[in-house]
């Protein structure tokens, strides 16, 4: 049997029964859960510099997407109050759209 040792996405298990196999899981505590979900960001985002195509890279910007989400559930906010952090930073900070790159800048 396979080793996997690595956060999975909460039906993953049943999935695997499904298809006639069997896997051991087990609940990970608050800080365990942490450190596998920061593991698990890393190897999303890799998949994601990997993707070839724009399908690709929208399927692991999900993946990203749903463990930065379970990530804020865990340091106490809703989606919704990421959301409106965003929106603020945003507002004061301004986004990504201009793809500016930042080559120097005077103390």
């Amino acid at each position: 049997m396979p080793v996997y040792n690595k956060l999975v996405r909460d039906r993953i298990p049943e999935i695997i029964e499904q298809s006639g196999s069997k896997s051991i899981v087990k609940i990970l505590d608050t800080p365990e859960y942490l450190v596998e979900l920061k593991n698990k960001m890393h190897e999303e985002l890799e998949e994601y510099k990997k993707a070839q195509t724009d399908e690709e890279a929208i399927e692991e910007l999900a993946d990203i997407l749903e463990l930065v989400y379970a990530a804020a559930r865990n340091h106490g906010a809703a989606p919704e109050e990421l959301q409106n952090v965003r929106e603020d930073k945003r507002l004061k900070r301004g986004g990504f759209e201009k793809r500016l790159f930042l080559i120097e800048a005077e103390d």
